[in-house]
């Protein structure tokens, strides 16, 4: 599936103040989830000290798995706390840490998501190309992003 450079120009734009469907009973503004050739398994996903580890996570072509923080209780989507690079295909106990913020406490939120290596250099280019879009951009299918509002164990 061809990613959606408006979409994800909305979404960038739009993040710090749309609600996602997982974490409020209103229409979102972005439409969050798995899709059926990229996905994250989120159920069961554990915390040790600043590493998460997640059972499983697919997607077409190289990428990342990435933490992206909340403040105020909105998501920070012009930021990332941390990204591990995954293998096009399906990998198994997947783990990304915090590496720029303090140890997460018990209830910290976060958006796990993942990103395209667009340019297949295995570098996270999280280098804004215009104001509004990072070269490694979000993985979407159709206008659904992938990923996840998570709450660190």
């Amino acid at each position: 599936m061809k990613f959606q450079p408006i979409v994800l120009l909305a979404c960038l734009v739009a993040w710090p103040l749309v609600s996602f469907a997982e974490t409020a009973g209103a229409p979102p503004s972005v439409q969050m989830g798995n899709g059926e050739a990229n996905r994250i398994i989120t159920e069961g996903f554990t915390r040790e000290g600043r590493t998460f580890t997640f059972s499983e996570v697919e997607i077409e072509g190289d990428g990342w798995l990435v933490l992206h923080p909340f403040r105020d209780g909105k998501p920070v989507g012009e930021i990332y706390v941390g990204a591990t690079f995954v293998n096009g295909g399906t990998s198994q106990n997947v783990s990304v840490s915090v590496q720029t913020a303090p140890e997460p406490a018990a209830g910290t939120m976060f958006i796990v998501m993942l990103h395209k290596d667009v340019n297949s250099n295995g570098t996270f280019d999280f280098v804004f190309v215009d104001e509004r879009n990072v070269l490694d951009i979000a993985v979407f299918e159709g206008g659904k992003m992938v990923g996840h509002v998570i709450a660190a164990p």
